[in-house]
């Protein structure tokens, strides 16, 4: 796998996960929740590369088990084999459908980029010579050593070198090239340490990867398929824009409300912010240019417009799961 490179975990990495559960430790014993939920935190993390699961991902799919719906009491709970066995499928299954509504964008930091960009000896000086000029903000041609960890947090998750706060290791390596202290460098000197720390980086994430989790949500419908099925909460958004058609300046129709109305609230909606990105703007123009040219510009009552907004949603759900946006979160 090419580190640095974009993965979506959007649930289908879980379709092969191992759901055999061990025997019970002891003879006849049971399985608690706390057993079995750290089972299935292992062998979901095994199928997610060994990403580490954010608390925010387990907890909300824990939220999805019936069986925990008291958590608390869920942990200490104890269950026989077939029971904690269903208690399994259904908790991953939970994982999977989280990751389905709101997939994790994520890097998988193997060491295979560091390796390109050191085996090609041009690249390599040509970074550490930007890299160089960069930290000698003075213009001395000289920087300290200690300057070796801002170049590393420059080179960042794209050149496959991880945060610091995500692999600590990286501190190690610091000093074990004394690349923590103030003794100033060239040139050629601060690239001579930088190739000797970013080999032994190489040869670390080959042997245990770190798995970055980027700050991007991806706006795949999800969200506005559950408001299509929520009959009240649909209801509520034809309320709402009913009453800003009230307030609303004379000359402006149904369609340019609900737009309007739309955009605004396109984040307690699930739809991606208007001023996100241009493929966003052209999104909104396609199914609303569309929308207008199968209604007319004629004013709707209160039932034909909740018609025309689940209609709009629909088409907004269907466009966002065929080409789903990415944003910053």
């Amino acid at each position: 796998m090419s580190d640095g490179a974009l993965q979506v975990l959007d649930g289908t990495h879980l379709r092969d996960v191992d759901l055999t559960l061990p025997p019970p430790p002891e003879l006849h014993s049971a399985l608690s929740g706390a057993y079995i939920l750290d089972i299935a935190h292992s062998r979901v993390s095994a199928s997610l590369f060994g990403l580490s699961l954010p608390q925010r991902l387990t907890a909300t799919a824990l939220t999805r088990l019936p069986a925990a719906s008291d958590h608390h009491a869920f942990r200490s709970a104890e269950f026989d084999l077939e029971k904690a066995s269903q208690i399994l499928r259904d908790y991953v299954t939970a994982i999977a459908d989280e990751l389905k509504d709101n997939p994790l964008v994520v890097s998988v930091l193997d060491g295979s980029t560091l390796n390109l960009l050191l085996e090609d000896e041009d690249d390599f000086a040509m970074l550490a010579e930007n890299l160089f000029t960069d930290l000698d903000v003075e213009d001395k041609g000289k920087i300290s050593k200690s300057q070796i960890q801002n170049a590393l947090s420059q080179m960042g998750v794209d050149m496959g070198v991880p945060p610091f706060s995500e692999f600590p290791q990286l501190n190690d390596l610091l000093r074990k090239h004394g690349a923590d202290g103030e003794e100033e460098l060239g040139q050629a000197q601060f690239a001579q340490l930088l190739q000797s720390v970013l080999q032994d980086l190489e040869e670390e994430l080959s042997k245990k990867n770190v798995v970055y989790i980027h700050n991007i949500q991806i706006i795949n419908g999800s969200k506005l398929r559950q408001v299509l099925g929520n009959e009240e909460e649909l209801n509520s958004i034809v309320v709402k824009v009913l009453k800003e058609k009230a307030e609303a300046k004379d000359g402006l129709g149904s369609i340019e409300i609900i737009r309007s109305f739309l955009e605004k609230n396109a984040k307690e909606l699930g739809l991606p912010r208007s001023e996100a990105n241009e493929a966003v703007v052209l999104l909104y123009d396609d199914v609303f240019t569309n929308v207008a040219k199968a209604k007319g510009s004629a004013e709707l009552e209160k039932e034909e417009l909740v018609k025309l907004v689940k209609d709009i949603l629909e088409r907004l759900a269907e466009q966002l799961q065929s080409n789903p946006i990415f944003e910053e979160a």
